[in-house]
């Protein structure tokens, strides 16, 4: 056999390689999209609250509300909304990178006494805890509640980061649909409570839309 330059086993040794490689890419199955389910459960299990906010933000953000994980909260808030006892209330707790809360139709009205913000509910008794296996991620809403699982009632916190903490702690009820942008530029608060100071944001009207 004759002798073969080293160049030449180099070039033959390259192009195997190639054509391997080739029929490795081509051989393989393509990978298919896997199907996960998602983490708020069904996006049409409930009315969708679109709730207009004014102040520091300025705009919509509107809210599926998750009637199969949390119907008894669900129904509270759609009856809350429709009568308009939203309407008109701060967001009187707003720590950032954590949660922005609101929903306090006893003592939040906007222009009222704030001494008290943060501590009323509604006419409404308080809800038994509707617990679940979804996470508190970003644009998640959950119920407020004292440190009785068993005492929501009017309010509510929407998220601005993960906190693994919260979960199967606080019901959640619903998740962001639109309005990220907004939720973003509410007025923070101060302190660790994140108690917001002189004139907060504001719920300027919260309707039911679906």
């Amino acid at each position: 056999m004759r002798n073969i330059p080293a160049m030449v086993w180099v070039l033959i040794g390259v192009g195997v390689a190639v054509l391997g490689s080739i029929y490795w890419t081509s051989s393989r199955p393509t990978p298919q999209p896997v199907e996960v389910a998602s983490a708020t459960g069904d996006l049409d299990a409930g009315p969708v609250l679109e709730i207009t906010v004014a102040g520091e933000a300025n705009g919509v953000i509107r809210v599926q509300l998750l009637a199969d994980q949390a119907p008894q909260h669900v129904e509270r808030m759609v009856s809350l909304a429709t009568s308009g006892a939203y309407d008109g209330v701060v967001f009187h707790r707003v720590i950032d990178g954590f949660m922005a809360q609101t929903g306090d139709v006893e003592f939040g009205k906007s222009g009222g006494d704030m001494s008290r913000v943060g501590t009323g509910g509604s006419d409404f008794p308080d809800l038994p805890a509707e617990f679940s296996d979804i996470p508190y991620e970003r644009g998640i809403v959950g119920m407020a509640r004292s440190a009785n699982p068993n005492s929501a009632n009017s309010q509510f916190f929407i998220m601005f980061a993960s906190a693994p903490n919260l979960n199967g702690q606080y019901t959640v009820v619903g998740r962001v649909l639109e309005g990220l942008d907004v939720l973003d530029a509410i007025k923070l608060g101060k302190g660790s409570n994140g108690a917001v100071l002189g004139t907060p944001d504001v719920m300027s009207s919260v309707k039911v839309t679906k």
